[in-house]
C-alpha cells in the first residue's frame, strides 16, 4: 500500500497518483465553475454532486495515507499531510459554515506531486535546493527586515514632523504606510508629500528603495550557488515510516528518522 500511495516507481504507484492528479485538477475546476453566476439549477446540483463525490475520495486517500505508514502522525504534520487535511476539510465545514468550500482551491497545491509522478528528479533537487537556501537565508533576511523596518519608523515619523495631517499624513503609522509604498517602489499616489522638504526626504527614500530590493535577492542567491554544489541529485522515494521526500539517489536510510527506505 505504501508503495502504491506515496511513491511512483512502480505503473500501480504511476497509474495512482496520475489519477491522483486528474482528479484534484477537475475538482479544482468544478470549485470555480460553481463561483460562475448565471448557470441553471441543475447544473450546480451536478457540480455540488461532484464536488461531494470527490471530497469523499479524497478522504479516503488520506485515510490510506495514514494507515500506510508507521508514523502517521509524523506524516499528518508534514507539508503534504496539511494539505491533503486542508483539501478536504472546507467542504465538510461547509455543512455548519456556508461558503467555507470556495477555500478547496488550496487542491492546486497537492498539483505538486506531479513532480514526483513524472520522475523528474532534476526539479525535485532543484526543489530541494531552493529550500535549503531559504532556510539558510533566513536569519540574514530575518536582520535585514529589522533594519527595513527601523527605516520604515524613521522615515514615517520625519515625514509626519515635515507635512503634517493637512497634507494626508495625519498619522505617524499613515506616515510609516506612506514610508512602505514608497521605499518599495510601489507608489499608489494616495499619500504624496507637498513641501520642498518633504519631496526631498521622498527622493532619498525612492533610491535607497533600490538598493533595499537588492540586498534580500543577493542574500538568497549566494546561498542558490552554495547549496547547489553541496546537493545531491533527488529520488523519488517516500521513507515508509515518516514519509519524507527528496532523499538523495542511492540513500539506503531516511535522513530525518533513520528507517531503512
Amino acid at each position: 500500500m505504501h508503495t502504491i500511495v506515496f511513491e511512483a516507481d512502480t505503473p500501480a504507484g504511476r497509474a495512482f497518483d496520475l489519477t491522483l492528479i486528474a482528479l484534484i485538477l477537475l475538482s479544482v475546476i468544478v470549485v470555480s465553475v460553481e463561483t460562475i453566476t448565471g448557470l441553471s439549477p441543475l447544473a450546480y446540483l451536478w457540480l455540488r454532486r461532484m464536488e461531494w463525490a470527490l471530497t469523499v475520495v479524497f478522504t479516503l486517500e488520506y485515510m490510506l495515507r495514514l494507515v500506510a505508514v508507521r508514523r502517521p502522525f509524523a506524516y499528518a504534520k508534514s507539508f503534504f499531510g496539511l494539505v491533503d487535511l486542508f483539501a478536504i476539510l472546507p467542504t465538510w465545514i461547509s455543512l455548519f459554515v456556508p461558503g467555507a468550500r470556495v477555500l478547496l482551491v488550496v487542491r492546486v497545491l497537492r498539483l505538486l506531486r506531479i513532480f514526483r509522478v513524472l520522475k523528474l528528479t532534476r526539479y525535485l533537487s532543484e526543489a530541494a535546493v531552493i529550500g535549503t537556501a531559504l532556510r539558510a537565508s533566513m536569519r540574514k533576511i530575518v536582520v535585514f527586515l529589522l533594519a527595513v523596518a527601523t527605516v520604515v519608523v524613521i522615515v514615517g515619523s520625519l515625514m509626519y514632523v515635515v507635512e503634517g495631517p493637512t497634507r494626508g499624513f495625519t498619522s505617524v503609522p499613515t506616515s510609516m504606510y506612506w514610508a512602505v509604498v514608497t521605499l518599495t517602489t510601489v507608489g499608489y499616489g494616495d499619500i504624496s508629500p507637498r513641501t520642498p522638504l518633504g519631496q526631498a526626504l521622498a527622493s532619498l527614500v525612492m533610491i535607497l528603495g533600490y538598493g533595499i530590493i537588492a540586498v534580500p535577492t543577493g542574500i538568497v542567491s549566494a546561498e542558490f550557488s552554495h547549496q547547489g554544489r553541496l546537493l545531491a541529485a533527488a529520488s523519488t522515494q517516500s521513507c515508509p515510516s515518516c514519509s519524507a521526500e527528496g532523499h538523495p539517489v542511492g540513500a539506503g536510510f531516511c535522513a530525518w528518522c533513520g528507517v531503512a527506505l
